[in-house]
């Protein structure tokens, strides 16, 4: 009887050290998911920064792109211009000199007059001059609007490596996020554990002090506990799966399918910055006349990012990130503009994008 009174004894004691260790371990995990939530918060506001970055880089390109596009029109105006007036000087020369030499110098022989003679000669100098001086400004024209062109396009690319790497430094930040997030995630199971397992040793403590204490009372049986038998009614917890019931979002299919229609429509038009129709598109210009069926412009990659998040995706509906976004088609795939250089296409949805809806 004293052997088991030892051992009860033993056990009580471990219990109760177990009770003392154990808040000091709850205590410093707590430490630890405090930290660690700093830095996702942290991590948080970086990406916030990046993203309005990245909002700021979109909207200066498509206005580089809009003003490259207005250069290449005004060039090519200009180009048309110098070759008209080119073609008609050519044409004067040709009546003035290859055909007409001898009737140019009887007007300014048989002029009635010295004043009219003079105003022949002066006459047929202006012509040359004018052309010159046409041609010369058509012509400078014409080299300023192409280096603004070539300076435009040089900023354009300069912008697109810039966002190049926006992107590559999101795409660490996302991954640095997720992997500090699954720490204090793992930090607040392990805190939990640790709570069950102090309320647990609390709990075999008691018992080996009730245990002790009805050994001391001449092996008295202990008192009778059935009535602890009322834990079962924790069963009613299974109602919890109710949670999994919730409305799918309110769809249109035809509506659907007419934004799915205008994007396929459009199949083929090659990519341009700042461009919303209809010879060529940008991303967001496309989605922009997908949905509402206007060349005009809709918003950006990261206004689309505001709008309602669905997880039912439906054909019509906006896949995006922060530097791209389509039209999804179904079947993990989209109708999008890729970049410069290539054209409207079918695609894969990119793993980092969300599905909204308009």
């Amino acid at each position: 009887m004293i052997k088991k009174r030892l051992i009860r004894s033993l056990i009580a004691v471990t219990v109760l050290s177990t009770l003392v260790v154990t808040p000091v371990s709850a205590t410093s995990l707590e430490d630890k998911k405090a930290a660690a939530e700093s830095e996702v918060s942290n991590l948080q506001t970086q990406l916030t920064d990046l993203m309005t970055k990245l909002n700021d880089l979109e909207t200066q390109l498509i206005n580089k792109g809009e003003e490259i596009t207005q250069a290449q029109t005004d060039l090519e105006a200009a180009q048309e211009k110098e070759e008209a007036q080119y073609e008609a000087m050519k044409l004067r020369i040709k009546y003035m000199y290859e055909d007409g030499d001898t009737a140019a110098i009887e007007k300014i022989v048989t002029s009635g007059s010295f004043s009219e003679m003079l105003e022949q000669v002066e006459y047929a100098s202006s012509i040359h001059t004018y052309d010159r001086d046409a041609l010369t400004e058509y012509q400078a024209t014409k080299t300023q609007i192409s280096d603004l062109k070539a300076t435009l396009e040089t900023e354009q690319a300069e912008l697109e490596m810039k966002e190049t790497e926006y992107g590559v430094q999101q795409e660490e930040l996302n991954a640095t996020l997720e992997s500090k997030e699954a720490e204090v995630a793992n930090l607040d199971d392990q805190i939990q554990e640790a709570a069950r397992a102090a309320l647990a040793a609390q709990q075999a403590a008691e018992e080996a002090a009730a245990a002790e204490a009805a050994n001391n009372n001449n092996n008295t049986p202990p008192a009778n506990n059935s009535g602890g038998g009322s834990n079962s009614g924790g069963g009613s917890n299974s109602g919890g799966g109710s949670n999994g019931g919730g409305a799918a979002p309110s769809y249109n299919p035809s509506t659907g399918n007419a934004i799915v229609d205008r994007a396929y429509s459009q199949m083929g038009k090659p990519y341009a910055w700042g461009a919303t129709g209809p010879n060529a598109f940008d991303c967001s210009g496309l989605v922009g006349y997908a949905l509402t069926g206007s060349y005009s412009r809709l918003g950006t990659t990261y206004t689309f990012l505001g709008w309602t998040r669905v997880s039912d995706p439906q054909p019509g509906d906006v896949c995006v990130n922060a530097n791209h976004c389509g039209i999804y088609i179904g079947g993990g795939q989209m109708i999008h503009a890729p970049h410069t250089g290539d054209v409207v296409k079918v695609g894969p949805v990119q793993s980092s994008m969300v599905y909204v809806r308009y």
